[in-house]
């Protein structure tokens, strides 16, 4: 057995947030759709009594990127639910037949 074990060697990256990301952006619906090369999340946000949505963000990212989106996602809502209880969803709002709000395109 080894003695000497290495440890990963941490980066540390400064990420910059500019004033206008630091809004944000609403979103109650998220189209995704993909590729064998990439995935694309639109976020956008439907109002009631509007027929239109309009797309307000893109994402676009590899599928090993948006995998591991979906670990840190997962994660972080655990982390949530441990801390202020489960997130219930509630089946009857709906904005689709069939999905959770957030349809899947192919």
């Amino acid at each position: 057995m080894p003695t000497n074990q290495e440890k990963p060697i941490q980066q540390q990256i400064n990420i910059e947030l500019g004033e206008k990301e630091a809004e944000g952006i609403y979103s109650n619906l998220a189209i995704i759709s993909h590729s064998p090369a990439e995935f694309v999340i639109d976020f956008t946000r439907v109002m009631p009594g509007v027929p239109k949505a309009k797309v307000h963000a893109r994402i676009i990212m590899t599928p090993q990127h948006a995998k591991l989106l979906l670990r840190a996602l997962g994660d972080n809502i655990q982390k949530y639910e441990l801390q202020y209880g489960e997130i219930k969803l509630d089946p009857s709002q709906n904005i689709f037949p069939g999905s959770a709000g957030f349809p899947t395109v192919n």
